[in-house]
């Protein structure tokens, strides 16, 4: 799983009086919200590095998802703007960001970058502004389209600069702001990718004890890297749906919401996991629910999966409880550990937190240990729920948090960063 760098850095081009195409993952707006800035600030080096170098900026990234998968039709919207980006950018570094507008093509979005955009351009040559911020990328119909429209796309991206650089890591789709745009300009990684894809490293040749913590409501989308994660860690602890789902397939009992497909992955991984028997760790205590609306007095209960007995019933289970993370052989695994990927929220957000909390804790009581952080809901509920330990973490070098959850996963599935499209487009 050795990697060795070989795409081209940041620092590497000469950027004086350079037009700099910035792919960025901003994706941190939810109808029209801004409800954590972290994936933002941690591409702040890498404008202020190409401004001070002399370059200008055009940065994009996507928002959300506005493309109906079913008729293509695409929405746009102040839900999936760009513009509380610009605002944050704006204040956050007192410098000036233009927007550009296009019409868009019905329901199919914007067809192309339009000549229109020339004039933000040349007020940007001039310093009248001090960048510009692309409309969020999947308005554009190309940018999501494998043939011939996503080339023309990313042609068109290619002419509005001199120079690519990819500061996305969470943004790991094989797209033609991503992907296709390298073919039509020098690209080279900011220093956001480079850091990411140095913490990669540490759980391709993690310290061991090595244990993982993956949650997640959907199987189907998490089997992969977890047979991987099975193979190379030497504990793997499973929260959210997909435990669910493993315990129904392993004990035979059944739980209100899992679904047929997600019980015939988790009979699928169950039998995986018989090669490597000791590596899976059981939380025991689980939380039944009778209604998803809340934690409501009475409407709850803890059980301990080891007395609940074949083909009973269950409502929905909607959390680890946290009495299984003071299980002597549980609380062992997690303080002898060297090194622990988080990828994980325990319970039903926003009510059920006890499973998230006290994992968070848990991995905390080590002091020694690598702590690696998948993106996404996993930080954002990190600092919801634990505000001090989040603070502590983005400063801590036994920490670090990852910008794309679903980004970490991949790479380790595929074993290799470069199995990740944008990163070996880089490399070509």
């Amino acid at each position: 799983m050795e990697n060795k760098i070989n795409f081209k850095l940041l620092q590497d081009a000469d950027l004086k009086g350079k037009i700099v195409l910035v792919r960025v993952d901003h994706n941190v707006v939810k109808k029209g919200i801004i409800h954590d800035p972290y994936r933002i600030d941690a591409t702040i080096g890498t404008l202020f590095y190409i401004i001070a170098k002399g370059g200008k900026i055009i940065l994009m990234t996507h928002v959300g998802r506005p493309k109906n998968k079913k008729t293509g039709d695409i929405v746009i919207d102040d839900d999936s703007s760009v513009q509380p980006i610009v605002d944050y950018i704006q204040s956050k570094l007192h410098i000036k960001l233009g927007i550009p507008e296009f019409q868009p093509n019905g329901t199919k979005g914007y067809t192309g970058i339009k000549t229109s955009i020339n004039h933000m351009i040349k007020a940007l040559r001039n310093d009248e502004i001090d960048g510009i911020y692309l409309p969020n990328t999947r308005w554009f119909a190309g940018e999501e389209n494998k043939g011939e429209e996503g080339d023309q796309f990313a042609y068109q991206l290619a002419g509005l600069a001199d120079i690519f650089v990819n500061d996305a890591f969470g943004s790991w789709q094989a797209h033609a702001s991503t992907v296709k745009i390298t073919n039509y300009l020098p690209s080279y990684a900011g220093f956001l990718m480079q850091k990411e894809l140095s913490n990669l490293e540490r759980i391709y040749k993690p310290e061991r004890p090595f244990v993982s913590v993956v949650a997640g409501a959907k199987f189907d989308t998490k089997i992969d890297s977890l047979n991987t994660l099975l193979n190379v860690s030497d504990y793997l602890v499973l929260g959210g749906v997909i435990y669910n789902a493993y315990l129904c397939a392993k004990y035979g009992f059944e739980i209100k919401g899992i679904e047929a497909e997600d019980m015939e992955h988790a009979k699928l991984f169950v039998e995986y996991a018989k090669k490597y028997p000791g590596k899976l760790i059981e939380l025991p205590y689980i939380i039944e629910s009778e209604t998803m609306e809340g934690k409501i007095e009475g409407k709850y209960r803890k059980l301990d999966i080891r007395e609940i007995k074949k083909g009973e019933k269950l409502n929905y289970v909607l959390d680890v409880a946290k009495e299984s993370f003071l299980e002597k052989p549980i609380l062992g695994v997690f303080h002898n550990a060297k090194t622990i990927f988080v990828n994980a929220v325990m319970g039903y957000t926003p009510h059920f937190n006890e499973g998230t909390i006290a994992l968070d804790e848990l991995i905390d009581e080590n002091l020694e240990a690598v702590k690696l952080y998948g993106g996404g809901d996993t930080m954002q509920e990190l600092k919801r729920l634990l505000p001090g330990l989040y603070i502590v973490a983005l400063d801590d070098p036994k920490y670090y948090i990852f910008t794309g959850g679903g980004a970490v996963l991949k790479a380790i599935e595929e074993g290799t960063y470069e199995g990740l499209e944008p990163v070996k487009a880089l490399c070509k």
